[in-house]
């Protein structure tokens, strides 16, 4: 049995540990849980992706408690192909399903997982990040997913409600070294209705396409909407597309903020990536990390984050051989052989 340091992963440590257990069929312990963060321990997102996945596979499951500081996973041969999940909080609902898509990518079933929370909060990708940025470029290699979204969530009720479909997928090696010339760039602006009078999904949209326009980057506004949600909030996603590939910048809107502050920071999150030479935004270099092992294959990312780090080493428990390659402009470049 693996024994992981949940010590400096975080939450998204636990997950990636839960993904690659099921697929390889190790059992793990992990230890000290978030236990560098002033709120150690499992909260109700992260408790949520432990039941889910072993309700997914009929695992074992010693110590899954809120507050807990560690766990026994211990997979099981079941698929189960219909899964519903409350996290009861705020609490993202895109990395629930980050936690479930490998694994039912590597399945012979496909699967459907309704998920209540958080739909765009902090700390996670939102979910049109995933609509339109991640599972598009996951298509590339052959992975077969989409999310309907019933009901935005917004911090701090949640009350968000989507649904992740799976279907058997056939993965292709991945090959993203480059990312080719940039064609153009998309605008989706949300708000809570209870904010349509004050134009805040107008005014998100207005203001990144003129400051995208001032950086000379072409740009089109493709959505702005108003939408029933719980609590009064915003996001702003601007999608990337390059010849190769697609990256994400979004934004979120919260009490006190503008939402010409919202749409600088998409903005000045999406042009300090266009000035590297990396091939996915840092947040999918996060993501993509699971997808590369069991596929293989090399992608260029922009930076190192800490969450790339811990995953890298977890990957390596588990038996995934990934080199890194610091290139000469300070991107790198991970390359993977397939686990197994």
């Amino acid at each position: 049995m693996l024994t992981v340091d949940g010590a400096e992963g975080g939450g998204q440590l636990l997950r990636t540990a839960l993904s690659l257990s099921t697929v390889t069929d190790t059992p793990f312990r992990i230890e000290d849980i978030r236990g560098a963060r002033p709120n150690p321990g499992l909260k109700p997102q992260h408790l949520t992706a432990v039941q889910v996945v072993a309700e997914l596979c009929d695992a074992e499951v010693d110590g899954a408690e809120l507050g807990a500081d560690s766990l026994t996973f211990r997979p099981g041969d079941a698929r189960r192909t219909s899964l519903r999940a409350d996290i009861g909080t705020a609490g993202s609902v895109t990395l629930l399903f980050d936690t479930v898509l490998p694994i039912a990518v590597a399945g012979d079933e496909p699967i459907r997982l309704t998920a209540t929370g958080g739909t765009d909060v902090k700390w996670s990708p939102t979910v049109e990040y995933h609509r339109s940025v991640k599972l598009p470029l996951l298509a590339t290699w052959g992975v077969d997913a989409s999310i309907d979204l019933e009901r935005t969530g917004f911090y701090p009720a949640g009350g968000g409600k989507a649904t992740l479909h799976v279907a058997p997928s056939s993965l292709s090696r991945i090959d993203l070294d480059r990312r080719g010339a940039l064609d153009r760039v998309e605008i989706y602006s949300k708000a809570a209705e209870a904010l349509a009078d004050r134009d805040v999904a107008d005014r998100q949209a207005a203001r990144a396409e003129e400051e995208l326009d001032a950086a000379g980057v072409p740009a089109t506004v493709e959505r702005v909407e108003y939408v029933e949600a719980d609590s009064m909030g915003s996001s702003l996603l601007l999608r990337g597309v390059y010849e190769r590939s697609v990256v994400g910048a979004d934004a979120l809107g919260e009490r006190g903020r503008t939402s010409e502050a919202v749409a600088e920071d998409a903005v000045g999150q999406f042009t300090a990536f266009h000035a590297t030479d990396a091939a996915v935004d840092q947040f999918m270099a996060d993501q993509l990390l699971v997808v590369l092992a069991l596929a293989g294959g090399r992608v260029r990312v922009p930076t190192l984050t800490d969450h790339v780090r811990t995953n890298l080493a977890l990957l390596e428990q588990f038996g995934s051989d990934v080199d890194v390659d610091q290139q000469g402009d300070g991107t790198y470049l991970l390359t993977a052989s397939a686990l197994g």
